[in-house]
């Protein structure tokens, strides 16, 4: 097996006037797999995400009706969330004291580490995607695409150790880092300040928000391998007049505005279009993968360039899968800050919506049973911080087995990803790969 390295930046699609993805529709995702939720480890090795993103993966093989020798890819995230490994994932340490030599399988999962664990003899091709699974999905899809590896595993377990969540801390001594990250971890500040100048634009208020919201949690009522589902029922039952009475965290961003840190892990199984024939789930195409880094001019993003922002990843996503905004049946755009979502909503068109329009279109009828099932899987707002729930949800609209949520109009394609407008990894999935 080849050592482990990161996904090289080049392979990305970042940028307009690359055309129609090369293998747009030659390559399928044809598992799920996901492991219980809980609010945090626990500290048993029963419930550490080594042992939970083994258990995805196994589900992920056991939808296709395949076994960890069919497997000759795997790739992975770099670290958890919630902690900083640093470097390399296999190397890091940074939350346990000795004797652990390596949190590689307790605070987060390597693609070496899951290799050598389950036992997947086959495997000729690992990598690291940093950041989000996301990085990871749309590196898979390009990777089996190019004929690196056809049936490649990607997984992420997302772990929230006890005590404070992860916390990064400001800068004003100096360097770089004094320009661009004075108050300690800006997207905070970023996305209030975002939202601000929206409502200020476009003459909208924070109360606009709650129909979203409330839609996000009930979707995650529908949503069994959420974490609300599994563990905290009642909390999805929240009113409009609970959320507008919300303590602020950055004003105009309260706290439901924000996901809930969770212990999970994901799978996600991608093969060659012609090999998913043979397999047990209804196969779903890649159409096209697409990546955004955005620069900002200045200390903190403005409105204009996370418009743009927002509108660029739109014309890669449409461009490379050949769709146009009126083709798009399921959209799955992040979530994890609710006061960002309307950005996507807005710059893909989605429904016809445009600038200044989407909190008015929450007011409308966005349930899965409506006319425009906006973000049919409830998101991290409403399951829990994966940034994954997007695309998992997906994959079941197009398949017809979303259970509750399943949406009325029709699903025969879909967009999903995560992170924000300048930082983020997207899929165009498909039914068919014409």
């Amino acid at each position: 097996m080849a050592s482990t390295e990161m996904f090289p930046e080049s392979r990305y699609r970042k940028t307009e006037g690359l055309g129609v993805w090369e293998h747009r529709g030659k390559v399928a995702i044809v598992g799920l797999g996901n492991s219980p939720t809980s609010r945090r480890w626990d500290g048993t090795l029963e419930t550490s995400l080594g042992a939970w993103t083994m258990l995805a993966a196994q589900k992920a093989l056991d939808e296709a009706g395949i076994t960890v020798d069919d497997v000759d890819g795997v790739i992975a995230c770099d670290k958890g969330m919630g902690d900083d490994w640093g470097g390399d994932a296999s190397q890091g340490r940074g939350y346990f004291e000795a004797p652990y030599d390596s949190e590689d399988g307790l605070s987060g999962v390597s693609a070496h580490w899951l290799v050598k664990n389950m036992g997947l003899k086959n495997v000729k091709m690992t990598y690291h995607a940093p950041g989000c699974l996301s990085t990871a999905l749309v590196a898979a899809a390009q990777a089996v695409g190019d004929g690196e590896a056809h049936t490649v595993l990607v997984v992420r377990g997302t772990g929230n150790m006890p005590g404070r969540y992860h916390q990064t801390p400001g800068n004003t001594t100096g360097g770089n880092g004094q320009w661009t990250n004075p108050w300690g971890w800006q997207l905070i500040p970023q996305i209030a300040f975002g939202f601000d100048q929206y409502c200020r634009t476009y003459g909208k208020n924070h109360d606009m928000m709650a129909p979203f919201i409330l839609n996000q949690r009930r979707n995650g009522s529908m949503f069994p391998e959420g974490f609300y589902y599994q563990n905290r029922p009642d909390d999805l039952q929240i009113t409009a007049e609970d959320y507008l009475a919300s303590r602020w965290i950055c004003k105009p961003m309260n706290m439901n505005d924000c996901d809930l840190p969770i212990q999970t892990a994901g799978a996600f199984l991608f093969t060659t279009a012609e090999r998913a024939k043979d397999m047990k789930k209804k196969p779903v195409y890649v159409l096209n993968h697409v990546t955004q880094r955005g620069v900002v001019r200045s200390s903190l993003e403005t409105m204009a360039e996370t418009e743009e922002f927002s509108a660029h990843i739109a014309r890669k996503c449409y461009e490379g899968s050949g769709l146009t905004a009126s083709e798009v049946d399921v959209f799955n755009p992040y979530d994890g800050f609710t006061l960002f979502t309307q950005w996507f909503l807005e710059g893909f068109g989605w429904h016809g919506v445009g600038k200044g329009e989407a909190l008015d279109f929450y007011a409308g009828d966005i349930r899965v049973e409506g006319p425009h099932p906006f973000s049919s899987s409830g998101g991290n707002n409403g399951n829990g911080r994966t940034r994954w729930w997007g695309h998992y949800d997906t994959v079941q609209q197009l398949r017809g087995e979303a259970g509750d949520r399943q949406v009325q109009i029709k699903h025969e394609t879909g967009i999903s990803g995560a992170f924000t407008p300048g930082h983020s990894d997207w899929l165009v999935l498909g039914t068919s790969p014409d």
